[in-house]
């Protein structure tokens, strides 16, 4: 068998400020404030996080603030993981108003502010992670996207960590979207997401992704979509126990950062900080296809059978969509520059 290995709201706010002053936070202005853009000291930044600590992420952050503290005047990171600082909405408007510095944030939550944000989070946008990585560092293509939000929400977005490859899982193997005709495939809440199940061949139900095991097995859903760390870790294998390579979405998270805060940062540090950026998504790549190779591995071991689908029978319908969420000029420009890249 040839596997795949891919390279790899505000409510609750007041506690976490709560939170954060409890752990030696609060406002990041006696620590960078007093910098005015013109560099000095710097701060200890706290990062929000969603994963735990033996997570990609997790680990790549971790050294980014190894980094820093080694190449810096005084920068470095604290990360708190498994959502300590709230989910992802909420750490969004913390480092809005600067009570947390950084964050990893979904695609989905930026959309929600640029319309725009949508042309990465389309099906087969991108080919694979590698592409995926070389058109969201590339500040040709992403340099306006991502200064967007400083304005209207005071946050910039350095880049992200790839998500891996989506392929779907069931009870059976999948070669067409005729085999998941009447399937109802888990997906997030999100058109997009249902239009991108439609498209695959079955039905879009949103789920909440911590009942899924249950639904799965229950069979409220009769399949789901993910990476292959996500079917290994969650044991979805058990209950789901064919993944069937439809590779139709390279999901990706964001690393967002305070604008006030990264402007406070001398020149010397702030090159050290992209620097030391650089080098985090790029290990993050490198562990993400680890992990995903492990996870291949201990799904198989668990009575996991991975298999190719039939391509060509699932490209058009899903290349389909873009023309369907695309509405403006702006999103047609990213998404051509992003094709290209591709070429």
């Amino acid at each position: 068998m040839r596997h795949r290995k891919h390279t790899l709201v505000i409510a609750g706010a007041a506690a976490t400020t709560l939170l954060l002053a409890a752990c030696g936070g609060g406002d990041s202005s006696d620590d960078a404030g007093s910098n005015g853009g013109g560099g000095g000291e710097g701060k200890t930044m706290r990062v929000a996080l969603n994963q735990t600590e033996e997570h990609p992420s997790y680990i790549a952050l971790d050294n980014f603030g190894a980094y820093l503290e080694e190449n810096t005047d005084g920068w470095g990171i604290d990360v708190f993981p498994n959502e300590t600082l709230g989910a992802q909405a909420e750490a969004l408007q913390l480092v809005s108003d600067g009570s947390v510095d950084m964050a990893i944030v979904s695609g989905t939550q930026l959309e929600n502010l640029n319309e725009d944000f949508v042309v990465f989070n389309l099906p087969r946008v991108f080919d694979d992670v590698e592409h995926q990585m070389s058109v969201i560092h590339d500040p040709e293509i992403t340099g306006e996207l991502y200064s967007s939000l400083e304005e209207s929400n005071n946050f910039t977005v350095l880049g992200g960590f790839t998500q891996g490859a989506r392929s779907v899982y069931t009870d059976a193997p999948v070669e067409t979207p005729a085999d998941l005709a009447g399937q109802k495939i888990r997906v997030q809440e999100s058109d997009l997401h249902i239009a991108m199940a439609e498209a695959l061949g079955g039905a879009g139900t949103p789920m909440a992704y911590g009942e899924l095991y249950t639904g799965l097995q229950s069979g409220v859903v009769d399949a789901a979509e993910n990476n292959e760390v996500s079917y290994f870790t969650q044991r979805h294998y058990e209950v789901a126990p064919y993944f069937s390579y439809t590779n139709h979405l390279v999901g990706l998270d964001y690393m967002i950062i305070n604008t006030d805060l990264l402007e406070s940062m001398s020149e010397e540090d702030r090159a050290a900080f992209d620097e030391g950026w650089t080098a985090a998504h790029q290990e993050h790549t490198q562990l993400w296809a680890d992990a995903t190779q492990e996870a291949i591995e201990g799904a198989e071991a668990g009575g996991a059978t991975f298999s190719e689908v039939d391509d060509a029978a699932f490209a058009e319908p899903l290349e389909a969509l873009a023309s369907e969420f695309i509405t403006t000029d702006s999103q047609q420009t990213l998404y051509d520059a992003a094709r290209a890249a591709a070429r």
